[in-house]
């Protein structure tokens, strides 16, 4: 698991920028039923559609058991996988701006230098479970394996390296999240979503292509282990 970290390390690029307050007093706007009332102003506005979530439901005690260790987990690496995207993203604008290879080459080993040691010891920490599920959770958020990530953006072999390494622990970093195939994702993906609307994660949309509440309708109602 240890060494598996490195990679997640080198995506998580650091851009911190002071955020500016602007003192600028805001016209009071009010909300009555489908319509925005602005300075005396009725604007009719058209509301987002409203998606409910079915209620949770277990067979037995050890199914809900499960899948409350298992949502701590999921909610514990998620805001990794969300900084992932955000810092790679980050990354690749600023490695476009740079035409020297030398210089490239300098700034993401700056950038590598840092992220070893502003994260490895919280990253150290992580269980078994909880590395195979940000691996997931960064194909989710970058829309790339964690494999493909690092032979693009160090070579192949390092990536062969970093996943046969990984394979000791029983992890692979190549890994894909598939919610509508296999049920651990769906389960991850269910968990996300509920969390995006209790307001207990920021949403941040997935780059990959599924519909998760398509995908729900066709999955049964109760919550099970996975064995």
């Amino acid at each position: 698991m240890k060494k598996t970290i490195f990679i997640i390390l080198y995506i998580l690029g650091v851009n911190m920028s002071a955020q500016k307050i602007d003192p600028t007093p805001k016209d009071s706007i009010y909300r009555y039923g489908d319509y925005l009332i602005f300075e005396g102003d009725t604007l009719v506005i058209e509301l987002e559609e409203v998606r409910l979530l079915n209620k949770l439901k277990f067979k037995t005690k050890d199914d809900r058991n499960y899948y409350y260790w298992f949502r701590k987990k999921t909610i514990k690496v998620y805001p990794y996988a969300k900084l992932a995207s955000d810092r790679l993203t980050v990354l690749n604008e600023r490695l476009e701006k740079i035409k020297s290879k030398r210089k490239k080459k300098k700034y993401t080993k700056r950038v590598q230098n840092y992220l070893e040691g502003e994260f490895t010891d919280q990253l150290k920490k992580l269980t078994r479970t909880e590395g195979r599920i940000l691996i997931k959770l960064i194909h989710r958020q970058t829309g790339q394996t964690s494999y493909d990530l690092i032979k693009d953006l160090r070579s192949g072999w390092k990536a062969f390296w970093y996943n046969n390494t990984a394979k000791l622990f029983k992890l692979s970093l190549k890994l894909e999240y598939d919610p509508e195939n296999i049920y651990e994702d769906f389960l991850i993906e269910d968990i996300l979503q509920r969390a995006f609307i209790e307001g207990n994660l920021e949403n941040q949309e997935s780059k990959l292509n599924f519909d998760y509440f398509k995908i729900a309708a066709n999955k049964e109602n109760y919550i099970h282990f996975i064995k």
